[in-house]
């Protein structure tokens, strides 16, 4: 992997953004086309959409992970942080294998970002290189003002993230909590599901604060101490 393309995100020390550790439920589809993207069975573009939580970063990371594992190129490119990038970022890149775009809607409107975005996906379109894309919003609806590249958004594989009922959710933290060498007892996990944010982002931060505080107390994780640590 070429380390000038991979820009870091601040996730958690021992978090894992793998497909292993991502629960698939009604976006097991979506999953499958990624893997593929991953191994390089899939060539067509990758349009994913959801509201915050639903895993859109992991799910670019895995394929990040995995392709990388591959000995692939890849490049990985975080909007979000767009104020502190440049779009002559994007120059070159149709030499990679894939190129994840991540948080798209924090550039709509930005004139330079969508030419360059445009320019990229021809180019890729011509090497026959996959670009995944993810953003808050559908293609329809996102406010890219091109209208070329809004177009293109729309070509080959487009998907709708669909968040996790409270169950699933239990499940998922449980397994973060795992993939970071500690266990979340069944009651416990449960209470987080039922009060703490229901998106799985806002979930998992708690863990960082779990795990810690934890550690700290030298105690166990019980009902009482994550009442008493969150105010839940």
């Amino acid at each position: 992997m070429d380390a000038a393309r991979q820009i870091p995100l601040p996730f958690g020390k021992f978090d894992r953004f793998d497909f292993d550790s991502y629960l698939a439920c009604s976006n097991q589809e979506l999953v499958q086309h990624l893997q593929k993207a991953g191994s390089g069975d899939e060539t067509k573009n990758i349009f994913l959409w959801g509201m915050a939580g639903t895993g859109k970063s992991h799910l670019l990371q895995a394929v990040c992970s995995s392709a990388g594992c591959d000995t692939k190129n890849v490049a990985y490119i975080p909007l979000a942080q767009a104020d502190e990038l440049s779009p002559e970022l994007l120059q070159g890149l149709e030499q990679m294998d894939i190129v994840c775009v991540d948080d798209l809607q924090h550039i709509a409107g930005q004139a330079p970002w969508e030419q360059a975005l445009l320019h990229l996906f021809n180019r890729l379109r011509d090497q026959q290189r996959a670009m995944i894309i993810a953003s808050k919003y559908s293609p329809q609806v996102i406010d890219i003002d091109l209208p070329d590249l809004r177009s293109r958004l729309c070509w080959d594989l487009v998907f709708h993230l669909q968040p996790l009922d409270e169950k699933k959710r239990v499940e998922a933290l449980q397994r973060r909590a795992r993939a970071r060498g500690f266990t979340i007892p069944d009651e416990v996990a449960d209470y987080l599901g039922k009060r703490a944010a229901r998106d799985t982002h806002s979930l998992f931060k708690l863990l960082d604060k779990l795990d810690e505080a934890s550690l700290v107390a030298k105690k166990k994780l019980t009902i009482p101490f994550v009442r008493d640590l969150l105010g839940l």
